[in-house]
């Protein structure tokens, strides 16, 4: 197990915080109840507690994902007494597609290939249809 360890490369989040922004972003996303939050600010700025409606889980619950959000930079809170309103921010979303977008080449390649693939297969599909046609009206 210490050689397994001792191979891996571990990232100090304190040397690149870019990395560590990452972390949270994507921590942020991976829960449903956090990505539903995310799709139900729009435009405007909700209340916390309309925020929580359709969730079957407790307000309180409901304000610590929200907080997982606030510290991924994904949501801004702003409070005036007890009122409590949140804005969704686009910008570390932006961070992250641009993150994911590195890989597109590799996605682009698996594509190309099937377009390929798809254009053969479509090819012979339609000699072979020829063919048949030609021997229905040679009897």
């Amino acid at each position: 197990m210490s050689s397994l360890l001792s191979s891996v490369r571990f990232i100090d989040p304190v040397a690149d915080p870019a990395e560590e922004l990452l972390d949270r972003i994507f921590f942020a996303l991976s829960d449903p109840v956090r990505r539903a939050i995310l799709e139900r600010l729009g435009e405007e700025s909700p209340l916390v507690s309309e925020l929580a409606a359709p969730f079957a889980i407790s307000l309180q619950a409901v304000s610590r994902h929200i907080q997982v959000l606030v510290r991924a930079g994904l949501v801004s809170q702003e409070r005036t007494g007890r009122i409590s309103r949140c804005r969704l921010d686009v910008g570390p979303i932006f961070a992250a597609a641009v993150w994911i977008n590195r890989y597109s080449k590799y996605w682009q390649e698996q594509f190309d290939t099937l377009a390929a693939t798809l254009e053969k297969i479509d090819q012979r599909g339609s000699s072979s249809r020829k063919t048949v046609t030609r021997r229905r009206k040679s009897p």
